[in-house]
């Protein structure tokens, strides 16, 4: 994130819902949709810069329908006839761990909310080693996309936990332990950078009928004059299983 004052929660542009229900029914926009950028610090004295999503790493869906604002989500898919069936998920809990071995995150989590101003909180730089969850969207393993953010790099300790994201491609694996002792496993569908300026709110908060999971940091090329990044990197991944621990 741009270097700044702010040593305790960062904030993410958007607004909020009041309850975890709406989570999967657009909630917020994840990064400041203002110029701020706050999930990437200003890097330290290093010349590794973090990788960037190749352009055919997304199936297509993913760049189709982009948003910088809440969608409405009854104005977003159709309502479900009564005779049809309802998906099923894992019940909820709160996740414990992210663990990604393509890129070697295995990371603790914490709980994320919002802040006074609406905005979802994201880790402190101080600990740029973890990520977090959005505690008021669905847990990893329900029905609805759950939302993990994390730093890309810290001004003080050079690349953090999400600095290898964009580097994930289709395929790749992504698992978390969860308090209940299960673990919900995710397989990666796409990768892609977005303008913050154009946040894909709908596609990282829309309505779902699968469970999915969206882990996000910054990305592009560094503004040295802005100190931030222009851009959103964004795995979405759909799940694959589910195991006892």
């Amino acid at each position: 994130m741009a270097h700044s004052s702010e040593t305790s929660r960062g904030r993410s542009g958007g607004r909020h819902a009041t309850t975890w229900h709406g989570a999967g029914y657009a909630l917020v926009a994840v990064l400041a949709l203002g110029g701020a950028s706050l999930l990437g610090a200003s890097l330290n004295q290093t010349t590794e810069l973090p990788p960037q999503p190749a352009a055919e790493a997304a199936p297509e869906y993913v760049g189709s329908n982009t948003s910088a604002s809440p969608v409405d989500p009854d104005l977003s898919a159709p309502a479900p006839s009564p005779s049809a069936s309802r998906p099923t998920g894992m019940a909820r809990s709160e996740p414990t761990r992210v663990t990604v071995p393509k890129i070697g995150v295995e990371a603790k989590l914490m709980s994320l909310g919002v802040d006074k101003a609406g905005m979802i909180e994201v880790p402190p730089l101080s600990k740029a080693e973890l990520a977090g969850w959005y505690r008021l969207g669905p847990s990893p393993g329900e029905i609805g996309n759950a939302v993990i953010v994390g730093h890309v790099d810290s001004h003080e300790t050079g690349p953090a936990v999400f600095f290898k994201l964009g580097a994930l491609k289709t395929g790749d694996k992504i698992q978390v332990p969860r308090k209940d002792g299960s673990v919900a496993e995710f397989t990666v569908d796409g990768v892609k950078a977005y303008p913050k300026t154009a946040f894909p709110t709908d596609l990282v908060y829309g309505p779902s009928d699968k469970a999915g999971l969206r882990l996000v940091t910054c990305g592009g090329r560094f503004d040295q004059k802005k100190r931030s990044y222009p851009d959103n990197i964004i795995v979405f991944a759909s799940a694959s299983g589910a195991t006892a621990r």
